[in-house]
């Protein structure tokens, strides 16, 4: 059986484990501590970054946006539109989600990993502005909620449950739009909660 290897709080392993359930597919997910780099993670992925799609025969499928094209490969088309257009909106709503993630994961190495002396404050603003800029974008831009979800859709949802776990009451406001979204998904796809970001 295939394994994807992830960390509960992060939010391309939720994502990644959610287009997997999506999917249909049947992926057994193991947690791996990053910080210890374990045998079974490098092994895989020579980088020690998670999440990590180890197919039946033992490759490792990486780094999260990899993944999913895979698994919308392997579910016959189940995760990204057929219409180039369309899928085009989708990827580029996964890139973003991802984009905004990669600033938000920024800011929390940065406080986690150095003294509070050594923080450099104008380089976590400048990553804080991306995030704005890119909740802003999102806040007049929401892709349309039907009967599917796609592989952006789930990107966003993942994006917005580790703003949640990590970042409560520091993005929502001026953002209604946003946050009634995320609670639409929700409520459409139930299936998801227990695979999001998780502290």
């Amino acid at each position: 059986m295939a394994v994807i290897l992830y960390s509960p709080a992060s939010p391309y392993s939720a994502k990644v484990r959610m287009a997997a359930a999506w999917c249909g597919l049947d992926i057994e997910a193991r947690t791996v501590n990053t910080a210890d780099q374990p045998a079974e993670l490098v092994a895989v992925n020579p980088l020690g970054k998670i999440p990590v799609l180890v197919t039946d025969e033992g490759e490792g499928i990486f780094d999260s946006r990899v993944i999913t094209q895979h698994l919308n490969r392997i579910s016959g088309g189940a995760l990204f539109p057929r219409k180039a257009e369309k899928r085009l909106q989708a990827e580029r709503l996964e890139a973003l989600a991802d984009g905004i993630c990669d600033c938000l994961l920024a800011h929390v190495y940065e406080r986690r990993a150095r003294p509070v002396e050594k923080v450099h404050q104008p380089w976590l603003d400048g990553q804080w502005q991306k995030v704005t800029r890119g909740l802003d974008h999102l806040e007049a831009n929401l892709p349309k909620l039907g009967k599917k979800a796609d592989g952006g859709q789930i990107a966003l949802a993942a994006l917005l449950g580790y703003l949640a776990l990590r970042f409560e009451g520091q993005w929502e406001r001026g953002r209604p739009k946003l946050k009634r979204w995320a609670r639409r998904f929700d409520e459409r796809f139930p299936q998801f909660a227990a695979l999001k970001p998780q502290g």
